[in-house]
This record gives structure tokens, sequence and C-alpha cells, in this order.
């Protein structure tokens, strides 16, 4: 048996990749985050509110691989983390 390829097409173009890769350029704060921290899920509504297009967080997850990006996610906090020190607020 040979593959045939993918199921199906990609939902995004080669043109809306790059509009995608230039919108998270430019960061969550600026879609309306709190912080500089792209998720799948904000990424989600990012291509949501963009190109009206729905995707699963699966789907984002490997759209994102695919396109080069990782995702890094942090697997414990460490016993001796300073708070005050990563918030930057004293006390």
């Amino acid at each position: 048996m040979r593959s045939h390829g993918p199921a199906s097409l990609p939902r995004l173009g080669e043109r809306q990749l790059a509009t995608l890769e230039q919108e998270l350029l430019k960061g969550p704060v600026r879609h309306g985050r709190p912080d500089q921290l792209w998720t799948p899920s904000r990424v989600k509504t990012a291509i949501g509110r963009r190109f009206h297009l729905i995707y699963t967080l699966q789907g984002v997850r490997k759209l994102l691989i695919r396109n080069g990006y990782s995702c890094q996610v942090s697997a414990r906090r460490a016993m001796e983390r300073d708070e005050a020190a990563v918030t930057g607020c004293p006390g």
C-alpha cells in the first residue's frame, strides 16, 4: 500500500499562514491578553477571529508544529521558586 497523501487539504493557505505568523509576532498583549504567552487556546481564538475558521486545540497544535513552532510547557514549579522575583512584585 502506498500513501495517497494527507486525508484533507490544509485549511489555511500560504498567505493566511503568513498573516497568522505576523499576528503571532505582534504578541498576545496586542490581542487583549494580560501576558506574553501564546497558548493553543489563544491561537485558536486568534485564528477564529482573523480567518473565521474553527480549529480544535489538537488541530492548532499540529498546525503550529508543522510550521516550525514548538510547544513549551513547564512540567512543574521549583520548590525554591521565589514568586515575588518571578512576578516582579516586592514582598
